[in-house]
């Protein structure tokens, strides 16, 4: 077996995928994608361009602007990862904001979006020694993926992850706000009729509302191992 595999990683917001799939990609040397922090760019390109708020999206125009979007990943050696650029210009801290947050499901609803993104993510991926994240790598990007796994835990112990890691950075948020936002987003990832949020059959699942990431990654390292020896 080519050490070079592809691994796909899915599940609900705040499960703590991409601190997993950064970790893998660190140990065995893969590429790493971000594929939320794509949608979560796109978002925020309809924002900047007034495309969307908390009671519209103009649709029909954020996708005759899809050609004006251009999203790349470099990585920032201080950091240790790669950060989501749009349009050249450094995004990172921006998509990660709550504001950002409660749009991207809805951005991820809009097939023409999906397609293109899914496109690049295909392109990214084609040389494999690739780790994506996101909501249908397993499902629709990586449909044969070498290792799929599903990443699941409760709302409230997502909710608290993700309230402690925005009041690490300075945001003022309330935990009613982001418990909102945690459920709102896995309703509508899972009920849109475009690649919605789902397990594969041959997907991994891991709840980890109890796990730590150490546990998790050692277990999910000893599952990689036996795939590329």
């Amino acid at each position: 077996m080519n050490n070079k595999i592809t691994i796909a990683i899915d599940g609900f917001s705040s499960t703590g995928k991409s601190t997993i799939a950064k970790l893998i990609a660190k140990k065995y040397n893969f590429i790493y994608v971000d594929t939320g922090a794509m949608y979560r760019a796109v978002a925020l390109f309809a924002m900047q361009n007034n495309l969307i708020a908390n009671d519209f999206m103009d649709q029909t125009n954020l996708i005759k602007k899809l050609k004006e979007i251009t999203l790349s990943f470099q990585f920032n050696r201080k950091l240790g990862f790669a950060e989501m650029f749009l349009n050249k210009v450094n995004v990172e801290k921006e998509i990660r904001t709550l504001e950002v947050s409660q749009f991207v499901s809805k951005i991820a609803t809009i097939s023409e979006v999906r397609k293109k993104l899914v496109s690049e993510q295909q392109e990214m991926g084609k040389q494999g020694g690739i780790v994506m994240d996101g909501r249908d790598i397993g499902t629709v990007v990586f449909p044969n993926a070498h290792l799929k796994l599903f990443m699941t835990a409760s709302a409230d112990k997502r909710a608290t992850r993700r309230y402690k890691e925005l009041i690490a950075i300075g945001d003022n948020v309330s935990f009613k706000d982001i418990l909102f936002n945690v459920q709102e987003r896995d309703r509508i990832d899972s009920t849109r009729e475009d690649s919605p949020l789902v397990r594969a059959d041959d997907a991994i699942e891991f709840d980890n509302s109890d796990m730590g990431i150490t546990e998790q990654f050692d277990e999910i390292c000893a599952i990689i191992d036996r795939i590329i020896l």
